[in-house]
């Protein structure tokens, strides 16, 4: 059985190696160490139980919210929801200026330019789902179009999908290909890439595409569109968190993970900070490295951050609802 030290050693001896063939791709992903399933749930439930309080509480939630990907993804979304999303990224409490921004604002494609004009100097990211979300069944050339105009219209990140069907089907090199070719699309912007967890079945699987993604040029992984269930789990975010430590250990570049979908409230969120503390370290407690895709959860974050500092809950017409 191949050991991780030596799989990783082959990563950092050469990633164009790795990625020669589909048959090379095959025996390196298949060549990873297995999941164990039921140590990843159970140690991601134990770390669930962790709390934190007073100070510590404070600083989690201020840090949660600076890693918000505050996100509209509606077939209804019209110029004015996508501005008064940014005027909220931009200042989520508007009458507390100790309030942080949010991380970035997610839109589709069309709505790009609305909220590059909104956002304009307020340092909040823009990130686009491009590439025929969320989906990703579409001719490549439609979706590196796609993530071009994207690009061109103020997006500084892409949010792109892999085909799921190509990866369950064992066609590697096809997902590596179209990841890297999305990536040249993106010029300087960073690519996040949405895996669909919910649809890879195993968490052998999620490590196989967590690692296919990072070795294709992947800036983040990210666990889902939010729009197949289930979405974002935090045994699922605990085995990619794994893959991006082990990814580094073997080639010295770090890789950011957004876990997002069904991440409503500030308990959940703080979870997370306290998954990615105790497997990757503070490393990743930082916004370029880890990431919410939510629309509701901000909500709940405020909320709770009131409670902290009046001692009370604010009333329900304080925050906005998305």
């Amino acid at each position: 059985m191949r050991t991780l030290a030596g799989m990783t050693a082959t990563v950092a001896s050469g990633l164009d190696e790795v990625a020669r063939s589909n048959a090379a791709l095959r025996a390196f992903l298949h060549g990873l160490p297995g999941v164990d399933q039921v140590g990843a749930d159970q140690r991601a439930a134990m770390l669930g139980t962790r709390s934190i309080k007073t100070t510590a509480k404070a600083w989690a939630l201020d840090l949660a919210i600076r890693m918000v990907d505050l996100t509209t993804l509606e077939g209804a979304d019209t110029p004015g929801k996508v501005r008064a999303l940014c005027a909220k990224a931009r200042r989520p409490d508007p009458e507390d200026p100790s309030c942080p921004p949010a991380a970035a604002v997610c839109v589709y494609p069309a709505m790009v330019g609305v909220a590059a004009e909104a956002l304009d100097g307020s340092g909040v990211h823009l990130a686009s789902v491009a590439t025929a979300f969320p989906s990703g069944q579409a001719p490549l050339d439609v979706r590196l179009a796609e993530t071009e105009a994207a690009v061109r219209d103020g997006a500084d990140e892409i949010d792109m999908v892999i085909s799921r069907g190509a990866f369950l089907a064992g066609r590697y090199l096809d997902v590596y290909s179209e990841i890297v070719a999305v990536k040249q699309a993106c010029g300087d912007a960073h690519l996040k890439v949405i895996l669909e967890t919910g649809e890879l079945a195993t968490y052998d699987n999620v490590r196989r595409a967590s690692w296919l993604a990072m070795i294709a040029g992947a800036d983040f992984i990210k666990t889902s569109t939010g729009k197949v269930s289930p979405a974002a789990t935090l045994p699922v975010t605990l085995v990619m968190l794994e893959a991006v430590r082990d990814f580094r250990a073997a080639t010295g570049r770090q890789v950011g993970v957004k876990p997002a979908g069904g991440i409503r409230t500030a308990k959940d969120s703080i979870k997370y900070l306290v998954l990615v503390n105790e497997t990757v370290g503070e490393d990743w407690l930082h916004p370029d490295w880890f990431r919410f895709g939510a629309s509701s959860l901000l909500n709940d974050l405020l909320m709770q951050r009131t409670k902290m500092s009046t001692g009370r809950y604010s009333g329900p017409n304080y925050v906005t609802l998305d």
